[in-house]
């Protein structure tokens, strides 16, 4: 995987910390995977709440009075489908019960 940055000078030496495989790479790594999921979710939070917020059914932002609030009608069809969509990866990564 990190022969794909070669192409930019150093730079894999630096994400590395050395030309070798080595404890400061594994560790540089497990902070990657561990933060990158919080700072996604983070950031898809972001989105729904703005997206919400201007309304995508509203894109020009005039002022209606056919508005839904997005608390607590839109953020709790958010996070039920999300709790669907929790469920069925739990299913298949815990029991294996639906078919790839």
């Amino acid at each position: 995987i990190t022969n794909l940055l070669y192409f930019i000078p150093g730079l894999v030496s630096w994400i590395c910390g050395g030309y070798l495989v080595s404890d400061p790479t594994l560790k540089r790594f497990f902070v990657l995977h561990f933060t990158f999921p919080f700072i996604a979710l983070c950031i898809v939070f972001i989105h729904i709440f703005f997206l919400h917020l201007q309304g995508s059914t509203n894109p020009l932002g005039y002022d209606t009075a056919l508005k839904i609030p997005f608390y607590p009608n839109l953020l709790s069809l958010d996070i039920k489908g999300f709790n669907n969509i929790l469920v069925l990866f739990l299913a298949q990564s815990l029991f294996g019960i639906l078919p790839l």
